[in-house]
């Protein structure tokens, strides 16, 4: 290139630099907008005082009266949210011992939790982790004093988000109003005010598509299964698990209702679908001059669209903003003005059909187009995922052509997956438009021990206090929940930390409060966990790859070419860096990765020094859900190196080897079943009796429990002799699923092994398939019952395990 251009082209790019510092300056201004109109429109401070109640009197009753809350303005903290916490002076003996102010409910609950958290030792996590420890409370006149001048923390960014969208699959499916209000109460004791709120939405959608003269039959092939809606909404599948009975419908609607009115008295600000373009097939048929294609394949196994290639409205379309239009009105209608901020994910995990920024830009105006015509005041709250699954199509214009193509202010940006892949700092704080960070940590709902404590400690602080940062709140994001407490926990208080915490010694704190009391052992442990489990820095997804849960097709023949355990110990060895989820990958008869990313002998030390500690705390629910855990945890990798094992011997013909290994994994399998089954968190049948227990006739009843039972094990559609492309995605470490399901898969495989040595044939793979996937569709299609109660004591199995594997 000739000098002469030279000059020009750098005047470009510091015009262009200009433009971002400009934008990411001025998004902070468009935000307070947003945040302000909000403010104004928030229940009464008694409504939200009340409410606040409410949470403190189901979380320790006993203390009803010890608190005083106080709805406060953000003048008194400085002109941003926080929480104030003081000593009362008490007028009374019976009166309230402390005092706590907050800017809204949500931070009036904040402030509880931090006192109870920082003052009393209080450990407060999901029932199926442990739940919560409040035993180091004093009684009620003997609270601890906080200092003189009392305590205030204020936020350091205006938003604490919560939920993926397909956690409303993988984790709150089956959920009544009970669970839910529990799960409402946890979001506001950690602070969570912008949290999304999708449950109900067909029914909202079967109201606007009749209105558009689509009957409700005709919406039996569009919206998806119980177990399956959230990719139904996203126009990934359409019909999958389906029909929706008009019971479910209308049961969810009012649900929501519930949820939303929570909510609302907390004084959060709830996130509501919005369209996306995602149409029946029966609205081409109404509107033959609509723009309306059909997309691509989507995980089907063999390319079958009965379930897949969902239609697509273009957004260029004027039907396209008639409909969105209606569906922001109907949700209104239905709930009241209660929000102004919509989610909408546009060609999630579906590409677009050109890659073009006119195009692009276009499409996102009309998406805006639609839900600022049913809500003038509008934002767009958008996931940012498809900036990382599809990095290939979403380079810098076609990323700015999206983001740009809203006012300023308008639109949020969830970095999904900052915790791992942060998008912000590859794209100029994305490209000035304001975001969110968050934490995705889960795929699946899978149960695995894992997590990056320094990342979730460093990563949100490090970019609010970038050069020309837009960042706007943190959030977590996971796509299922109940697992891995200590994660969520750490996260949560980023939202309210102005600094990193020096995780080794929030941890110490954070085992004496789940446990409520100082254990040396248990903390010694936990110091070990932090520096290996708890410190994955690969680069990697989670995704549990145990051989037990996520058992591999493949072939270990020399014939096929492949020496197994080489290639898999090489696979453990090296750090593959992805840019997609497990369901993105080619399905390969390569032996696939089992993810290791620590020490197991370390890990094998804190379980033997968690053992020790057994005496001390085995009437302790945390101990006894947290000691299953890291025993699973340590004994599923162990299975993996046996399944190694046995591979080969089957490699060297070794009968006697293979028989032996073989039947060491398969013991494996039963026996970490029975720990499973020791514990209330890890069973099967509670999944299973949610799902029945929403039914409100027996049609019902079997497809829910259909729904519930596939999503775990096949999850999508299959042949003969072709799993599912999803199968295992939402694996589950379950007492009943590891004995009824993955141990006969396990059994069959090497049986068919065992045979081809024994009559010196080849291995019949397809066969094992064939018969495999027989008995997967038949399991999925049961009606046997699992337990509901844990039976056996955790402490004394896992002390067996550890004496027969591991000493």
């Amino acid at each position: 290139m000739s000098d002469k251009y030279l000059p020009a082209q750098n005047l470009m790019l510091i015009l262009s630099l200009t433009l971002l510092t400009a934008a990411a300056q001025a998004a902070p201004e468009a935000i307070e907008a947003v945040i302000s109109r909000l403010d104004s429109n928030r229940p009464s401070p008694s409504t939200q005082q009340s409410a606040a109640y409410g949470v403190l009197t189901r979380l320790l009753p006993s203390h009803a009266q010890s608190f005083d809350f106080k709805i406060v303005s953000k003048d008194v903290c400085g002109g941003t949210s926080c929480f104030l916490i003081k000593n009362q002076n008490k007028s009374s003996e019976d009166g309230p011992e402390i005092k706590i102010k907050g800017t809204t409910a949500v931070e009036l609950a904040s402030g509880l939790h931090w006192y109870l958290k920082y003052w009393c030792g209080v450990h407060i996590s999901w029932d199926k982790t442990g739940g919560i420890q409040v035993a180091s409370v004093p009684e009620p006149g003997s609270l601890p004093q906080v200092k003189d001048e009392g305590v205030i923390v204020q936020r350091p960014v205006p938003w604490n988000y919560y939920q993926n969208v397909v956690a409303s699959s993988y984790s709150y499916v089956w959920w009544d109003w009970n669970r839910w209000e529990k799960e409402i109460d946890w979001m506001a004791l950690q602070g969570v005010n912008l949290p999304l709120a999708f449950t109900g939405q067909e029914a909202i959608w079967q109201k606007v598509f009749m209105d558009f003269n689509i009957t409700a039959e005709e919406l039996n092939d569009f919206f998806g299964g119980p177990a399956f809606l959230a990719w139904a909404r996203m126009g990934n599948l359409h019909g999958w698990g389906g029909p929706l009975s008009q019971s479910w419908l209308d049961q969810q609607l009012n649900l929501q209702k519930q949820i939303l009115t929570r909510m609302l008295e907390l004084g959060m600000t709830p996130v509501l679908p919005s369209f996306s373009g995602n149409v029946p097939a029966a609205l081409a048929k109404r509107y033959p001059s609509a723009h309306i294609t059909r997309l691509g394949d989507w995980n089907t196994v063999d390319g079958n669209q009965t379930w897949c290639c969902t239609y697509l409205l273009d957004p260029s379309d004027s039907l396209f903003v008639e409909i969105g239009k209606a569906f922001i009105l109907k949700q209104i209608e239905e709930y009241g003005d209660v929000t102004d901020i919509y989610n909408c994910d546009t060609f999630n995990e579906n590409a677009p059909p050109t890659n073009n920024v006119t195009f692009i830009s276009s499409l996102g105006a009309a998406v805006y187009k639609a839900m600022s015509k049913g809500d003038k005041d509008a934002v767009w709250l958008m996931q940012g995922w498809l900036f990382y699954s599809d990095s290939s199509f979403w380079k810098p214009p076609q990323m700015q052509a999206l983001l740009h193509s809203v006012p300023l202010g308008k639109m949020i940006v969830l970095d999904l997956f900052a915790d791992v892949k942060p998008i912000w700092k590859n794209s100029s704080q994305f490209y000035g438009t304001p975001y969110i960070w968050c934490l995705l940590h889960n795929f699946g709902g899978n149960i695995e021990m894992y997590g990056i404590l320094d990342s979730i400690s460093l990563g949100p602080v490090e970019a609010r206090t970038s050069a020309n940062s837009t960042m706007v709140g943190v959030g977590m994001c996971m796509e299922g929940i109940e697992q891995n407490p200590v994660v969520y926990e750490l996260m949560s208080e980023m939202s309210f930390r102005n600094e990193s915490v020096l995780v080794s010694d929030w941890i110490k704190t954070y085992c004496r409060r789940r446990y409520g009391k100082a254990v040396d052992q248990v903390e010694a442990a936990w110091d070990i966990l932090y520096r290996s489990i708890y410190n994955c820095t690969d680069g990697r997804a989670d995704h549990n790859t145990d051989f037990i849960v996520k058992f591999p097709e493949y072939d270990p023949s020399p014939s096929s070419g492949s020496d197994s355990k080489k290639r898999a110990e090489e696979k453990m060895s090296h750090t593959l860096l992805q840019n997609r989820r497990f369901l993105f990958q080619e399905t390969s008869r390569d032996l696939p990765l089992a993810h290791l990313w620590y020490s197991p002998q370390e890990v094998v030390s804190a379980l033997k020094l968690f053992l020790d500690a057994g005496t001390q705390l085995s009437g302790s629910l945390t101990y006894r859900y947290d000691l299953v855990d890291i025993t699973r945890q340590v004994l599923s990798k162990y299975a993996n190196q046996v399944y190694l094992d046995a591979l080969s011997a089957y490699q060297e013909k070794d009968a006697s080897k293979l028989d032996l290994y073989s039947q060491k994994f398969v013991e494996l399998i039963k026996e970490i079943d029975e720990l499973l089954a020791s514990d209330d968190n890890f069973l099967l049948g509670t999944w299973l009796e949610s799902a029945k227990a929403l039914a409100s006739n027996p049609t019902d009843l079997r497809q829910y429990e259909w729904n519930a039972r596939t999503q775990v094990t096949m999850w999508y559609d299959n042949t003969e002799v072709l799993q599912s492309n999803l199968h295992d995605y939402a694996n589950k470490f379950w007492s009943g699923l590891l004995e009824s399901y993955y141990l006969p898969r396990a059994s069959t495989y090497f049986y068919y092994l065992s045979r081809s040595l024994k009559e010196n044939v080849e291995f019949k793979l397809e066969e094992w398939e064939r018969e495999w996937i027989s008995y997967s569709n038949k399991w999925q299609a049961g009606t046997e019952l699992y337990p509901v109660k844990a039976k056996g004591a955790a402490l004394e199995i896992a002390r067996s395990l550890y004496d027969k594997y591991l000493r």
